[in-house]
């Protein structure tokens, strides 16, 4: 299991290297594509996909509405762009196009890869700019998959193993970008973080992030620059 992980962490830096921050979403999901070939795992079912096709039987995931958006990847904001931009002036006057077209800051926070996923289609639509929360458990919302939508309370509970990771980018982006998280929020994400403590995997992925973004995710662990080419 070691040597499969350094050899994973070996290839994102060699893929990682080849690129540059992007500057836009829609370069963003293009880098993205590249840095997460190698495992190909997207976030909220630990599903495997290839290309953008999802193998939806395999990890047991069942569409809950829309069988073709379950089938394939879109690239997710952890922290929904709604809630990057909602609390810029760019937002009150035009929403996301206006910010995407006028504020640099947003555009740089939109295109931050340390924010971005892969996500079966389905369930990104269905967690929309939802916040995250503790939910009674509903066996069977999309089949095996551990995550969970409620949709009258606009809450979404993430499966176990990428609590801690969400929390941890919740509190990168809040730094980095200076958003506002509420009380219950952060009391949340506190929780999580001591709850879900940094693994394996999203080490080795801060360390792709960093190589591609320039900087890496510091609630997550310091990460080497100089290893990335």
């Amino acid at each position: 299991m070691r040597v499969r992980l350094l050899a994973l962490v070996s290839l994102f830096t060699v893929l990682s290297a080849q690129a540059s921050a992007p500057q836009t979403f829609s370069e963003a999901k293009k880098v993205a594509w590249k840095l997460y070939a190698p495992q190909s795992t997207e976030f909220y079912c630990g599903c495997k996909y290839t290309g953008n096709r999802v193998d939806l039987k395999a990890c047991g995931y069942v569409p809950r509405k829309n069988a073709n958006r379950a089938a394939r990847i879109e690239w997710e904001h952890i922290v929904p762009a709604w809630q990057i931009g909602h609390q810029r002036q760019c937002w009150q006057s035009g929403g996301r196009k206006n910010c995407t077209r006028n504020d640099p800051v947003y555009k740089v926070a939109e295109a931050d890869l340390h924010n971005l996923v892969p996500s079966i289609g389905e369930v990104n639509g269905d967690r929309s700019n939802f916040s995250f929360g503790w939910l009674p458990v509903q066996k069977g919302q999309y089949g095996s998959c551990l995550t969970q939508v409620d949709f009258k309370s606009k809450k979404v509970m993430p499966r176990p193993s990428i609590r801690g990771m969400i929390a941890r980018t919740y509190f990168y982006m809040s730094q980095r970008y200076n958003l506002r998280l509420s009380k219950q929020d952060r009391q949340l994400y506190e929780a999580w973080d001591k709850t879900y403590p940094v693994q394996a995997w999203e080490l080795q992925r801060n360390q792709a992030v960093a190589c591609v973004m320039g900087r890496g995710n510091d609630f997550v662990g310091p990460v080497n620059l100089k290893a990335c080419g």
